[in-house]
């Protein structure tokens, strides 16, 4: 528990005076003599539990005294509380390898049923938007609330050759920051041209790659993970092999404050997937997974089965659905002060009529 005006906390002290004010009082009341009409009324007033219910209120007084001099201290407390409406953005490789069938009845479609669950369990106050991405990356639908809409996008799903795993992540920023888009996909333009040779990018292009890189070298970077309003679960089976470096990527998105949350489906050991008459070698680049994850603040999950990815969507769900953060608690503390004062009140007036 942190305090905003720490220098009130000297108020408590008072405490301690109280306490030893009202033992004192006690203490000279039990030398005054009292004489009593008859034995009965003097057992009845001797009661143990008369003696304990008179002590009972100033008790009640006493702590609720404390918790409104602590209140006014200002505590804030790390606390779990529902989410705030935020935006996820769902990013899934749909390279050719996910139609693998080592994961029944494929990769892919184990990859969109665990999906679909994900989509279902999610809160009405979370926009998901969904990017694709193979040899290149596509908005299959943009950040919205329906839940029907997501699962229809989804299904949507095709299959294509490549792996782009820095473009399908700079999409998937792009979408989640719309006013940065511009931006970042000019930056995109500058990585997809360099990254085949060198070519020049289109005319006109040039000026528009060198504002926004301009822009990118300005930017004052953020806390990592400090954005609160949304985060990114990247999804893929294999590694980079071609588009952008996503460890530059990633070091955009920390440079914004946010979070990617990266899931890597297969095995570190990698092996021959393949159907229809084609077959490769394909291993899950972790080590790549688990960078980009530390550099936003966010975490990596490894799902080598479908029972696995619905777990770790399991547990995306419950992350995105209660956080903790820093609040300040003042309110509940002069609550419960009012309620113990009130108590306190209603009890000295039904056991003693005063």
């Amino acid at each position: 528990m942190r305090f905003l005006w720490p220098e009130l906390l000297w108020l408590l002290l008072a405490l301690p005076l109280l306490a030893a004010a009202y033992l004192y009082v006690m203490t000279r009341r039990k030398r005054a003599v009292v004489v009593y009409p008859n034995l009965t009324l003097a057992r009845t007033a001797m009661g143990p539990a008369q003696k304990l219910r008179r002590h009972i209120p100033p008790l009640l007084c006493w702590l609720a005294l404390a918790m409104a001099l602590l209140a006014l201290a200002r505590p804030s407390a790390t606390v779990t509380l529902p989410a705030d409406t935020l935006t996820l953005v769902l990013a899934m490789d749909v390279s050719r390898s996910m139609e693998a069938g080592d994961v029944a009845p494929t990769r892919l479609s184990a990859a969109q049923e665990a999906a679909r669950h994900f989509v279902e369990g999610l809160p009405s106050s979370v926009r998901l938007g969904i990017v694709s991405f193979a040899a290149s990356a596509t908005v299959v639908q943009p950040p919205t609330e329906d839940h029907q809409d997501m699962i229809e996008a989804i299904d949507r799903f095709e299959l294509q050759t490549g792996t782009a795993t820095g473009s399908g992540l700079i999409v998937a920023l792009s979408t989640l920051l719309p006013d940065e888009r511009a931006n970042l996909e000019a930056l995109l333009l500058n990585d997809q041209f360099s990254s085949f040779g060198g070519i020049p990018a289109p005319l006109g292009k040039n000026s528009e790659v060198e504002a926004a890189r301009k822009r990118e070298e300005e930017r004052p970077p953020v806390e990592p993970g400090s954005y609160r309003n949304g985060a990114i679960i990247l999804l893929t089976d294999g590694r980079r092999t071609t588009g952008p470096d996503p460890i530059g990527i990633a070091r955009m998105a920390a440079r914004r404050g946010v979070r990617v949350y990266t899931v890597g489906f297969g095995t570190p050991q990698g092996g021959m997937v393949g159907g229809d008459g084609w077959s490769y070698f394909m291993q899950l680049d972790e080590p790549t997974l688990r960078t980009i994850a530390k550099l936003t603040g966010g975490e990596y999950f490894l799902a080598g089965s479908s029972g696995d990815l619905s777990k770790v969507y399991s547990n995306l769900t419950t992350r995105f659905s209660l956080e903790r953060r820093d609040t300040e608690i003042s309110a509940l503390l002069a609550a419960t002060a009012a309620f113990l004062l009130l108590l306190a009140c209603l009890l000295s007036i039904r056991w003693f009529r005063r």
